[in-house]
């Protein structure tokens, strides 16, 4: 069995945690075909149960199969359910608690419910610790004040399970009773809204698309301990680290095995811990995925060299970047925007058979002639995914509708509105073409060929011919993953005085990288400060593959990114001989690639587009990409000196030619909302008349 989806989910006894993401709370981590998102902070039982209906109800409706575990005991030690609900059902357990429990902000009742459920057992216990300001005579606050209550004290998984703690504490440290009857609780609700569509293991088999399992985070201690940084919850961690070597059993082929493992005890009434009696193949550790790493001196330029031309800055660029994306391997209905890792090649071909491409009479060609043709009809009809199953013989002829496969004997097919038909022959005009409205086995793509090269990025069409040949999984690289932070004590993200500015940089490049298929990494904004530009570039290099910067890319006394990346990273400030830009630094910061950009915004924008677009393309897998532009007529009068070349701000009027925006100035963010892309003037000195020939690149060519 195969699961897109893992879900890990942190559960707590306890009652509202607030707004603010804080330990002892409800913690959850999905990993998607590979691809694991941030811990998501539940702030109590009811807001968790309606995310997991959410989350069920959108991955069933995509088509993907869920692992969901929990970390809570799914039963109770052998005889419990039959002493409480008269059978050793754990299910109608579950529906027990759903039923009796009062859960919710200021009505948790579980300390009374567990007095209630002791009253049915001889003697004091089994349930203890009583956890209210109020006595509750059958619910000692001592574990050693229970006796003659009949129940052993643990499951035989929490025998085997190196300090796990009995689930009758209903309390204090460690207690996982409160977890156990809010969670059997919780997940009762859950079967019911997608009923016979969630199994529950060990009971029941694996067969639908939701399977619930029990976890235990302290199987997996060192992993998590590894995985902790400063400032960390540990709740948030535990859960991205159970998802993750949940994750890698499956892929390892483990995870099977320990499924199949649980004793017989177990799969009939008290659950089991997934990963028990595996601890040794579960502390193997994970090897970090390392990504692949730029030459130091991949920005160098050539000796000698001051104002740099755009083609050679191009060049340049080109030449030294590498793919550094990781690879994945994703299922079709996630791989829209993706970059294919590998050649696609059809394992069977499309169509599959030759098929009739009209509905109407087929037959051989071979036993027609000129004139009218009469041919005996058979008895039957092939259809789409019904077919005839036998041969038509030579003067005969069989009804056939569109896409079915031709029946041995058939290469040739008229057209219903062409024909003549009765109960025992049909009749047309001849001579008809041979194999007319057929359609060959593989002519639209063979078997064997290749229906997608490496480095093609997926569109919904692209989805629909991998799919059509067979292919539901694919090579993929994970998407790229870029930091944007933009610098400046004069830039404000809220209320701005008159001498500062609105951070319009910020949104607009992570925009951008959206756009071009990149997870973006927001790393806010950072005053004119080295030891805060330093901590942010610390913290894009640790998350990002690539770091776009805007502003203090210059020589200025406040361009600090410029001197904090020659002192301590590997900077070339490259002077782009262009119209706007300009100034353009290009680093390695601990690795990873910073692109510092202008911080106006117009220079900004243009220089993500003519350089950051290509680069990061390259970067993702995609290889390297030129805009795609076209010749048309000016719609305005330009003398432009020798030296740089120029980007225009320019849009096409209602006759095809490019009109370019009231002002050049840099300033002008209006001009580049106003524009739907850019008119570019080559490096030499040039006189524009109206109706002159001019390139337009469009924003679209550009991924914008």
């Amino acid at each position: 069995m195969t699961f897109t989806t893992i879900v890990m989910v942190d559960w707590s006894g306890g009652g509202d945690r607030g707004a603010t993401p804080k330990k002892d709370a409800i913690w959850a981590a999905v990993i998607r075909e590979g691809v694991a998102e941030p811990s998501i902070y539940l702030r109590n039982r009811a807001t968790a149960e309606n995310w997991l209906q959410n989350l069920f109800a959108a991955e069933i409706a995509a088509g993907r199969r869920v692992l969901a575990g929990f970390d809570f005991p799914f039963g109770y030690p052998t005889g419990f359910s039959a002493q409480l609900v008269g059978r050793p059902d754990p299910m109608a357990l579950w529906d027990w608690f759903a039923g009796h429990l009062h859960d919710g902000p200021g009505a948790e009742d579980r300390y009374a419910l567990a007095a209630a459920i002791n009253r049915r057992f001889p003697g004091t216990g089994p349930f203890w610790f009583n956890g209210g300001s109020a006595d509750l005579p059958e619910l000692p606050r001592k574990g050693r004040a229970r006796d003659g209550h009949g129940m052993a004290e643990r499951r035989l998984c929490e025998e085997r399970a190196k300090g796990a703690f009995t689930l009758w504490q209903m309390g204090g440290a460690g207690a996982v009773g409160s977890q156990a009857m809010t969670g059997m609780a919780s997940l009762s609700r859950l079967r019911a809204r997608f009923s016979g569509r969630v199994k529950v293991w060990p009971f029941e088999p694996l067969d639908a698309e939701i399977a619930f399992v029990e976890v235990w985070p302290s199987l997996f201690a060192r992993d998590v301990a590894a995985a902790m940084r400063s400032g960390d919850i540990k709740d948030a961690v535990q859960v991205q680290v159970l998802a993750a070597r949940v994750d890698r059993m499956q892929r390892e082929g483990t995870l099977d095995t320990m499924l199949a493992a649980p004793p017989e005890a177990a799969r009939r009434e008290e659950g089991w811990i997934l990963g028990v009696d595996f601890e040794d193949a579960l502390i193997a550790p994970i090897a970090p995925l390392t990504p692949p790493r730029l030459r130091n001196d991949c920005f160098a330029m050539p000796q000698g060299v001051d104002w740099v031309k755009v083609s050679d800055a191009l060049a340049l660029l080109q030449a030294g970047l590498v793919t550094v994306a990781l690879r994945d391997v994703v299922g079709l209905v996630s791989a829209q925007g993706r970059v294919l890792a590998t050649d696609q090649v059809a394992p069977r071909a499309n169509p599959p058979a030759p098929n009739a491409a009209v509905d109407g009479y087929g037959f051989a060609h071979a036993s027609t002639g000129a004139g009218v043709q009469r041919l005996a009809l058979v008895t039957g009809r092939a259809a789409a995914g019904q077919p005839f199953g036998r041969s038509v013989l030579p003067g005969h002829a069989i009804r056939i509708l569109t896409g079915a496969v031709l029946p041995e004997g058939v290469d040739t097919v008229v057209l219903e509105e062409d024909c003549a038909v009765n109960a025992k022959e049909v009749a047309f005009d001849g001579p008809v073409k041979a194999r007319i409205n057929t359609r060959r086995m593989g002519e639209d793509i063979g078997h064997g060929a290749v229906a997608l090269s490496a480095g093609h990025r997926l569109r919904a069409p692209d989805l629909a011919l991998l799919a059509a040949v067979g292919i539901s999984r694919v090579d993929v690289y994970r998407p790229l993953r870029v930091a944007v932070l933009s610098t400046g004590d004069e830039i404000v993200s809220d209320i701005a005085e008159n001498h500062q500015t609105y951070d319009a940089n910020r949104p607009m490049l992570m925009a951008l990288a959206k756009g071009w298929g990149c997870e973006v990494v927001d790393l806010g904004h950072a005053p004119d400060r080295p030891a805060t530009i330093r901590a942010r570039l610390n913290r894009g290099a640790a998350r990002a593959d690539a770091i776009l910067v805007s502003g203090g890319a210059s020589a200025g006394d406040e361009d600090h990114v410029a001197r904090l990346l020659r002192a301590e990273g590997n900077l070339t400030a490259w002077r782009i001989a262009m119209k706007p830009g300009r100034p353009l630094a290009l680093a390695l910061w601990q690795g990873v690639p910073v692109f510092g950009l202008p911080g106006n915004p117009v220079a900004a924008f243009i220089c993500a587009l003519i350089f950051a677009r290509p680069a990061l393309s390259t970067m993702a897998g995609a290889g390297w990409v030129d805009p795609a532009g076209f010749t048309v007529p000016a719609a305005f009068a330009k003398a432009k000196k020798a030296g740089r070349r120029e980007y225009l701000r320019a849009r096409l009027n209602a006759a095809g030619a490019a009109e370019v925006f009231a002002s050049e100035g840099s300033g002008r963010i209006s001009g580049l909302a106003w524009a739907t892309g850019l008119v570019e003037l080559p490096d030499a000195a040039l006189t524009i008349a109206p109706g002159d020939p001019v390139r337009f690149l469009p924003y679209a060519s550009f991924g914008v």
